[in-house]
């Protein structure tokens, strides 16, 4: 975590300034400074330091910030994981390699590990800590590492809605040093009260609870859909787009909000505007951190320090429609802890690509992410981009989010096929939706499936899982109906 050092400096200078409110706690800055101080000496006193890691699956907000501030006090890296994973779910993120088929796939479902567990853990960690409930206050002198912008000062586990996460791993320069930026494009300042309305092991939450520390301003985390009072007292909100509409109706002195993990689309930006918001979208990766911000809605432009290209198939350069997005940046992680695998690419000038494909780019324009490259489907010889079809879909009225994959098809490969979760009981009639994408989509485009589920299921960023959704429909769940 490289948010220590700035927890020590505000609780030095605005010490009675509320730092955190959750759940169960609400501290001001010297109150968390002085918890963190007691929590890492008791991890030093558990072996943790420089090179080791620190896993940390707590449902409570406040604890979780905790212990993963004293783990950076104290030297370590924390890697913040899911409170519910079991000892050999953390072996497998924490040892790739290994862990996946050494340990029974029944082991999965055992309890949870007992407070400090000591696990073993791949270079470049000598050794590791799991700590599942919330760490205890040790007394004494206090604690200060000397923090430097090579440290590997944080991990995180990618939002996949399927199979083992993936353990991110960054260094404390390509976050810290990020902060400055993203506070004058957004606009955020000490005297802000964050909402951050998700839970903190999705990478996008905890950045924006761990900018607002740094920032010095007021982090509120309810851990889950916030509360009207809750949601009335934030200046400002860091979400995922389909989020944004329900804040904006019930926060009366939100005047900012940051919104990433997906595009956004006109009409939430528009609602926003006439309510008198700023809003700052983004396009970025777990892996990437921020590439590009659209700060006023013409679009988005690379963040700063950030170079981009667009890179289209050689020999059909000039007829592609779509090439794979390549990023060179200071914000970038270093890799995949234990070398798991991953969408992550590097070439020998240190540019790096997930496979996020876009349209044609040039320098000084706007960046026209079109999606992940893995997710296109492919239809009767033609590529289908996802998100192309379902920001058309998203218009519908009584569509509350869609979801669209390929399904297989003996002839064609896959169809075109479209999951629709409604705002109200009942969805959209067949009809209405297949008049929408007759309107705004070409044929290839169009779904051929139509079908209808009464909550989407989502990631921990609050993302639709779509890899999870279509292995529902392949599985033929029942709550997942066609659509006659």
């Amino acid at each position: 975590m490289p948010t220590a050092e700035h927890v020590m400096r505000h609780a030095a200078e605005r010490p009675s300034r509320l730092a955190v409110c959750g759940p169960k706690a609400r501290l001001t800055y010297a109150e968390l400074a002085d918890r963190v101080q007691g929590a890492a000496r008791h991890l030093l006193g558990r072996g943790a330091g420089p090179g080791t890691l620190v896993a940390i699956g707590l449902r409570d907000p406040v604890a979780l910030l905790t212990a993963a501030l004293a783990a950076d006090l104290a030297g370590a890296t924390p890697l913040v994981g899911d409170p519910s994973w079991s000892r050999a779910r953390w072996s497998r993120v924490l040892t790739p390699e290994t862990a996946a088929a050494e340990t029974p796939a029944a082991d999965v479902s055992a309890p949870p590990p007992a407070t400090d567990t000591v696990l073993d853990v791949p270079a470049p960690f000598a050794a590791g800590l799991v700590v599942d409930v919330p760490l205890p206050y040790a007394s004494g002198p206090p604690v200060w590492h000397e923090p430097k912008p090579q440290d590997l000062a944080w991990a995180c586990v990618t939002s996949g809605s399927t199979g083992r996460p993936r353990a991110i791993v960054r260094s404390r320069a390509s976050w810290t040093d990020s902060f400055e930026h993203l506070s004058e494009l957004a606009g955020i300042g000490r005297d802000d009260v964050v909402l951050v309305p998700g839970p903190l092991v999705s990478s996008l939450y905890a950045f924006a609870a761990v900018h607002a520390l740094a920032t010095g301003a007021t982090a509120l985390l309810p851990g889950r859909r916030p509360s009207t009072a809750q949601a009335a007292g934030a200046t400002v909100v860091h979400l995922v787009p389909h989020l944004l509409p329900d804040l904006l109706a019930r926060a009366g002195s939100l005047r900012a909000a940051v919104v990433g993990g997906a595009a956004l689309g006109p009409g939430p930006r528009e609602q926003a505007a006439r309510a008198g918001v700023r809003v700052m979208s983004y396009y970025g990766a777990t892996e990437l951190s921020f590439v590009a911000a659209d700060i006023d809605g013409g679009g988005l432009r690379p963040f700063p320090g950030v170079e981009i290209e667009v890179r289209l198939p050689g020999a059909e350069e000039r007829r592609a429609p779509l090439g794979e997005v390549w990023v060179r940046s200071p914000w970038l992680a270093e890799g995949y802890l234990g070398d798991a695998a991953g969408p992550l690419r590097r070439d020998g000038d240190g540019w790096v690509s997930v496979g996020d494909v876009a349209e044609p780019y040039r320098s000084g324009g706007a960046l026209r992410v079109r999606g992940r490259g893995d997710g296109a489907i492919q239809t009767g010889g033609a590529t289908v981009v996802p998100e192309d079809v379902e920001e058309v879909l998203r218009k519908v009225p009584g569509v509350a989010d869609v979801v669209v994959v390929g399904t297989p098809h003996p002839s064609l490969g896959a169809v075109v096929t479209a999951v629709v979760e409604a705002e109200q009981a009942a969805p959209p009639p067949r009809a209405l939706l297949e008049a929408a994408a007759r309107d705004g989509l070409d044929a290839a485009q169009r779904p051929r499936r139509w079908h209808a589920v009464p909550s989407m299921p989502r990631t921990p960023a609050g993302k639709p899982a779509r890899a999870l959704i279509a292995a529902r429909l392949a599985d033929g769940d029942p709550l997942i109906r066609r659509l006659a």
